[in-house]
């Protein structure tokens, strides 16, 4: 019995000196219980987060009024009956009666983890064991971020620390609402844990103000996170689009309005108009963000860039300009109206905005040619027959005067009027 503190409990409460022996008795009878063979008495473990109220009970299914009593992880009597011998004040008694001892613990630490016994002196005595399982939450949880600003296509690593917890706890990275993979180092510093999660991250434009968030599973504390949001710089981007003409279709004589948009960060402070592989031509004019051109012409033909720049780099936008002849009719009016825009390394023709009235111009074109040429060739039609009808071939036929009664061909002959002097003029003729 050396070591106990359970018969000091009870001698000290003042009471007759004749229950000393009963005690002694009842407590030297303890120290033979088997452990676990408690067959009347019921009882819980107990987890409980630090700095909590711990709650033990000890419960009897079938009383007999027998003597109950808890004991602590150091074999110390921490109630007998409704007696407390030992001096630790965070012991409060709940409730006692010939079926339950219940007991509180309050600012549970980390040494009063262990077993708490529940006795029961019958015959023969019962023991029966609870456990008490003190968690203990991170103290700390920060997260270190490589580099504060980051040029998109970057690779930046961020650590998230979780200090002094128990259990080792479970670190899960986000970056919005998408969860990422990291990679955990455990180390206990007796029996406590501190865990570090590693994150590498290629950032891009579109992680710009995105919140990256490390948070904590761990069964002591609940929705316990931090988080830190990237800031990235990235080269600009450039749109053009079209202001003027409104349908999209640029024709001679007409004039054209470009403008160029550039969002970067930071801002853009360099943006500028050029012509791709030729000089922009004298009658263009440059104004900021806008390109204008009064009066078109074949010559303006050709590709139309944007560039922007900014500390991280430059970028670009193109326009390709094709001018159509003036409209030789009034095109149908049309209710639709396109506008042009383009984006970096996407080149825009004029022409595609207005597919539906280059048709209906070139049918109306054709109709007018193929109406001229119908008209023309009836023209010659009655032109030439009139020319064959003034011109047909005739035969004319001079006969000799007094050959009409000869008897045959050489009478005929002589008989006829001028004789062989007139033979000679006995010709024929065709026209």
């Amino acid at each position: 019995m050396a070591g106990r503190a359970e018969p000091s409990g009870p001698a000290a409460c003042g009471g007759a000196p004749g229950l000393l022996p009963v005690l002694l008795l009842l407590l030297s009878a303890a120290a033979i219980i088997p452990r676990g063979d408690g067959q009347n008495l019921v009882t819980e473990d107990v987890t409980v987060v630090e700095g909590d109220v711990a709650t033990i009970s000890c419960r009897v299914k079938n009383s007999d009024d027998s003597v109950i009593q808890l004991l602590n992880p150091n074999r110390q009597t921490i109630y007998f009956r409704d007696f407390r011998p030992l001096k630790d004040s965070r012991f409060q008694l709940v409730n006692f009666s010939n079926s339950e001892l219940r007991v509180s613990l309050t600012n549970v630490s980390i040494s009063d983890e262990g077993r708490y016994f529940c006795q029961l002196y019958t015959d023969p005595p019962q023991e029966i064991y609870t456990t008490i399982t003190v968690l203990v939450p991170p103290r700390n949880l920060v997260i270190d971020i490589q580099k504060e600003i980051a040029v998109e296509g970057e690779e930046i690593e961020l650590n998230c620390t979780a200090m002094a917890s128990r259990p080792a706890t479970t670190i899960r990275w986000f970056k919005g609402n998408k969860e990422l993979t990291g990679k955990s180092e455990v180390e206990q510093w007796s029996d406590m844990y501190t865990v570090t999660s590693q994150l590498l991250l290629k950032v891009g434009r579109e992680d710009d103000g995105v919140p990256v968030i490390c948070l904590v599973d761990h069964p002591a504390v609940k929705d316990l996170q931090t988080q830190r949001y990237l800031e990235v710089m990235y080269k600009p981007q450039v749109r053009v689009s079209q202001n003027y003409p409104v349908q999209g279709l640029t024709r001679e004589g007409e004039p054209l309005e470009l403008t160029c948009a550039a969002f970067g960060k930071p801002q853009p402070t360099d943006m500028r108009w050029l012509r791709v592989d030729d000089e922009m031509p004298q009658h263009v004019v440059v104004s900021g963000s806008n390109l204008l051109i009064s009066n078109l012409n074949k010559t303006d033909n050709g590709t139309y860039r944007c560039e922007a720049s900014n500390a991280v780099g430059k970028s670009h936008a193109d326009y390709m300009l094709f001018v159509y002849d003036p409209p030789t009719t009034i095109p149908p009016p049309t209710t639709t109206t396109t506008t042009t825009t383009t984006i970096p390394t996407t080149i825009t023709d004029s022409r595609a905005g207005e597919e539906g009235a280059i048709r209906s111009v070139d049918h109306a074109v054709v109709g007018g040619v193929v109406a001229v040429v119908v008209f023309a060739m009836l023209c010659l039609l009655i032109i030439l027959g009139r020319y064959f009808a003034r011109h047909k071939g005739t035969y004319f036929t001079h006969e000799a005067k007094g050959a009409d009664d000869a008897a045959d061909a050489d009478t005929a002959i002589i008989n006829a009027e001028g004789g062989q002097n007139n033979s000679e003029e006995k010709k024929e003729y065709f026209i």
